[in-house]
């Protein structure tokens, strides 16, 4: 029986115009997700004046926060599929959508939010959701809050008893798990695609929200990776951390 609505939610606040990588994978969604209603939220349909936490990131202008508030509450009123407009999808969700919610693991040590399935009234992303009625975006010295909402769910999930381990489990009541090939597969730590048989989607973390500063060094670390690898770098990484 399927518990998840055949929705696609994704968000673009700002108003700007959508990069090339973004059309791609928006592309992506139309050619494989054939009998899916697509819905795009932005300042037409959603009050950026809901709680304090998404009025104050929108005054600052920092949409992908205002987006992590707004794609919980979309899967917890209406359910469906959440996905990061940079995210590529290789085959239809069909076979997922009976579970109350599913998720990967973006590393072994966090839950992706980037692409996230779930049945209207999930508790999990209702607690998700209510747990940003107690934050600011602002703190008191005028700084940025910048918690992510990977953070966020994944310390969530840890008080539920989920093993941040990278591996499949699942929570009942609550949803699936899988591992990170599943939803996550490119390594942006070691700029490497860990696609199998089992990739449905794929985030590219292309971080516009980020300082161009932050973007360049992802860019030159992404060049390297094209030059000597990246299973390379992660065996380089690994040498690295137990020297």
């Amino acid at each position: 029986m399927e518990l998840i609505p055949k929705t696609i939610h994704y968000c673009w606040f700002g108003g700007n115009d959508k990069p090339d990588i973004v059309k791609k994978c928006i592309g992506s969604w139309e050619r494989h997700l054939s009998g899916y209603r697509f819905v795009e939220w932005n300042e037409s349909n959603f009050d950026i004046s809901c709680n304090a936490y998404v009025k104050e990131a929108y005054a600052a202008r920092k949409f992908a926060f205002v987006s992590d508030y707004a794609r919980a509450h979309a899967l917890c009123s209406q359910g469906g599929i959440y996905l990061d407009t940079d995210v590529e999808v290789f085959k239809p969700f069909d076979d997922l959508l009976h579970h109350e919610s599913f998720w990967g693991f973006e590393q072994a040590d966090f839950i992706a939010t980037s692409t996230i399935g779930c049945a209207p009234g999930n508790r999990l992303m209702k607690q998700f959701v209510d747990s940003y009625e107690c934050i600011s975006f602002l703190k008191e010295d005028g700084s940025h809050n910048d918690l992510t909402n990977v953070a966020m769910i994944s310390r969530i999930l840890e008080g539920h008893g989920l093993l941040l381990n990278g591996q499949y489990q699942e929570l009942e009541g609550i949803g699936a798990f899988y591992p990170q090939t599943y939803f996550s597969p490119y390594d942006y730590i070691n700029h490497r695609k860990l696609i199998t048989e089992n990739t449905y989607a794929m985030h590219h973390f292309h971080k516009s929200w980020l300082p161009p500063s932050v973007r360049l060094k992802s860019s030159i670390k992404k060049a390297a990776a094209l030059v000597i690898g990246g299973d390379n770098i992660a065996r380089l990484r690994k040498w690295v951390t137990k020297a």
